[in-house]
This record gives C-alpha cells, structure tokens and sequence, in this order.
C-alpha cells in the first residue's frame, strides 16, 4: 500500500526523470515478497487443517477396524456399534473445523498483540502530575541553557539562552540544518529538551497542562499537511465558533481571496488527500488563513512565505504583519523580507 501511494503521488517526479521503468519494477519486487511471504505463511499455517483431516480419517479407520473385529468376536452388537460410529461421524466436522478455526485465532491473536502493545504504550510527552492550566498568557519565553539532541551524544542545540519578551517578534535565521525549527519545536512540546528549561510567562512548561500550552501557540509549518476535505474545514479546522466574518478576514489576510474566487464552489472546494489539488503556495497560504483564525498569543511562522511569488508575498507579509501586532512571534526565514522588521535576530550556528 505504502508503495501503491507514493507512486500515485509523486507521479510527476516519476514522469520528470522518466522513472516509470523503475518504479514498475520496484512494484513487482514488493508484490512478489509480499506474496512470497504470505505462501510461506500459508505452508506453516495451512498443514494443520489437512493433518487433522488425515488424523480423523485415520481415527475413523481405526474404529472400524476395531469394531468390525469386537462384533465378529461376539463381544458387543450391531446396533452398539452402529450407535458408536453415528456419534463419532457427528463429531468429525466440528473435530475438522478445528484447524481452520485455530489459523484464525492464531492471526487473531498476533494482531491483538500488537494492538495492546500500542494502547499500552505510554508518550514520552505527557503532562506532569498537577499541571497548571493557563487561564491567561501574555507571551514572555525564556530559553534557559537549553540542549537538546534526536540521537544521544549528537547534539543539535546547546546551551542556548534566549530572552523574548511579550509582543516582541523574534527572527531565527542560520545555515540549513543549524537547528532553528528545533528551536521552534521544542516550544509547543513537540519534543522535550535534553537539558536546561524553557519558561512561559515565567513557568516552566514541562509544568503547563500540554493542551492549555498548545492552545496558546499557532503554527505555520515549512511542510504544510492538509487534511482531506473543503478549503473551509482546513481553515477553521474543528472549531465551531468561527463566525462568517472571521472566516473571510482570515482568508484575506491569508491573501486566498482572489483564488478562492476563481473556485467554482468557493471554500467548499475538496482539496483532496494531503491537499494534491492545490500548488505549494496555495497549501501554505490556507496554513497561514488557519493560524489567523487561531489567533492565539503566541505564532511560530516556521518559513510561512517561502512558497509564494514576490507578489503575493508582500500581501501577505503585510497581513503577518498586522497579525503580529501584540503577540510573540518566533519567525524562522532565510529572506531578508521576511525578518527585517523583527525586533531581535538570532543567529543559529552548528546548534
């Protein structure tokens, strides 16, 4: 499956660099592993039922041997045999059905066990015992010697200290790869750090109730995932109380006004699975309408504009802009438009 999707949609990229070929043999490679596997799962699973075929059947010539031998020796009747051997055809099928029905269960139980194993396996982020909720926040972050690293003993982030104060906007910028979305992750507790702390509003957030923490935070990812459904439902995206005149500000703000337009079913157009009827930039432009309807106090803008023409970029930055005002903003960007009017730039280097 995982193979029949990727071919579908990075049809493009296959027919680009004439991978057809390629691609086609990489699917029979897997279809007949796949079906290599499952006739080995067959040859061990499969013999039990015949072996109890053949052990019934043979039982049953036994038994008939042996009766035909107890009635001609005059140690029981007829009709006592005829009697035993109904009961014992009777109990053929159901002996016989045991097989079949212990395949079953055996895959039955194999994937229960790996059912159980993932309902009973604890995250690694999870809320502390006595968690605060935050009932209000005003947006001050500290990084406090903060470390951090995916595999243990490389680090990607060390001893960072970094003060952002309420409404101040904040502009991470350094090599790819330096760790600034890190920087960024570490804030909505995508990931712990390794070591030092990092405060909100002067609480360490390892103390905040995770969804109270999230819910300050709007996002704006680099790689925008768009859900299956109409443009609406990925802008507003659950919440029910977004009013008409909210919902079109944002999508003017987003600077989704003229194409939503050129749709004939407007915001009830289907995107489709991950969004692969709309271009880059439109995806990252319905993610920025969803951070406005959001409107929380802190935003994280993870490369927000780096898919979209000149044009379109200005409008939007224009409206970012506007978004800013009295709220926390962690801005990652490589273009200089994107960061010049931020109060503070960081350089991020080697972690």
């Amino acid at each position: 499956m995982t193979t029949y999707n990727e071919t579908f949609a990075g049809n493009r990229i296959i027919s680009a660099y004439n991978l057809q070929q390629y691609c086609k043999q990489k699917f029979v490679y897997v279809v007949n592993m796949i079906f290599s596997l499952s006739l080995r799962m067959v040859l061990k699973l499969g013999i039990l039922t015949p072996l109890m075929h053949i052990i019934s059947a043979c039982g049953i010539a036994l038994v008939i041997w042996y009766g035909s031998y107890l009635i001609v020796s005059h140690q029981i009747t007829v009709g006592n045999f005829a009697s035993f051997i109904t009961s014992l055809v009777m109990l053929y099928n159901p002996i016989k059905s045991i097989g079949n029905n212990f395949n079953s269960m055996l895959m039955s139980l194999m994937m229960i066990e790996q059912v159980m194993g993932t309902l009973k396996s604890e995250p690694r982020i999870k809320n502390a015992e006595n968690a605060q909720k935050l009932s209000e926040c005003h947006g001050q972050i500290c990084y406090k010697d903060v470390s951090f690293e995916y595999i243990a003993g490389k680090p990607v982030l060390k001893n960072i200290n970094l003060d952002i104060q309420s409404g101040q906007t904040v502009a991470l910028v350094g090599n790819s790869g330096g760790g600034k979305t890190t920087i960024s992750a570490l804030l909505p507790r995508f990931y712990d750090v390794s070591g030092g702390e990092i405060t909100l509003d002067g609480i360490n957030i390892k103390n905040l109730d995770l969804n109270s923490l999230r819910e300050q935070i709007a996002v704006v990812f680099q790689d925008n995932f768009l859900f299956g459904g109409t443009i609406r439902e990925n802008i507003v995206f659950g919440r029910q109380e977004v009013t008409p005149e909210q919902l079109q500000q944002a999508v003017k703000s987003a600077c989704l006004e003229e194409f939503i337009a050129s749709l004939p079913d407007g915001l009830d157009t289907v995107v489709g699975e991950r969004g692969v009827t709309l271009s880059g930039g439109q995806k990252q432009r319905v993610a920025i309408a969803r951070a406005f309807i959001k409107n929380a106090p802190i935003l994280i803008l993870d490369e927000a504009t780096s898919a979209l023409d000149n044009k379109s970029e200005a409008i939007v930055q224009q409206a970012i802009d506007n978004l800013m005002k009295s709220r926390t903003v962690l801005v990652i960007a490589h273009r200089l438009s994107t960061v010049r009017n931020a109060d503070k730039i960081v350089v991020i280097n080697n972690g």
